[in-house]
């Protein structure tokens, strides 16, 4: 795989209780792919709120720290719509490969989600995949991924 962000970084993934078992999964997953991860939670099945994780994940992302994210919850809207409040995150919400491609293409995604309960394991990796080997096309998009912030 052609790994398009900072390999030296560590990639930042969370979840809130929905998108756990996922999140388990594509850790070790990655883990076993040689990749440097870090765990911003949720620790277990139980409830929570995905902003207590949400947020924690973009902000990696959003200060440098992180190479870029993965969240998940069941719709994954609710990690999409916390983590789009940092000014430097930009979360795309991918249910299908060419979506996990065109986030990082015309969107510059740094983030993306992926939610749980609507997309089988299998298709989430590869989603990811996708989206770690996706460069942003620039040109025309740079212009528009300008515009997005509010600061």
């Amino acid at each position: 795989m052609n790994y398009v962000f900072d390999a030296s970084k560590p990639i930042a993934i969370g979840s809130d209780h929905a998108g756990f078992e996922y999140k388990e999964a594509i850790k070790n997953w990655l883990i076993g792919k040689g990749y440097n991860v870090k765990d911003f939670g949720a620790p277990s099945l139980d409830s929570v709120d995905y902003p207590d994780f949400a947020h924690p994940t973009a902000s990696s992302v959003e200060s440098g720290e992180a190479a870029f994210g993965i969240l998940f919850c069941g719709s994954a809207n609710g990690v999409a719509i916390t983590a789009n409040k940092h000014q430097q995150v930009r979360a795309g919400l991918a249910w299908q490969n060419d979506v996990a491609s065109l986030i990082r293409l015309h969107n510059d995604a740094n983030i993306i989600c992926i939610p749980a309960r609507f997309v089988a394991l299998p298709l989430a990796q590869q989603m990811i995949e996708i989206f770690m080997s996706t460069a942003f096309e620039g040109g025309r998009h740079a212009t528009r991924v300008g515009k997005i912030a509010c600061s």
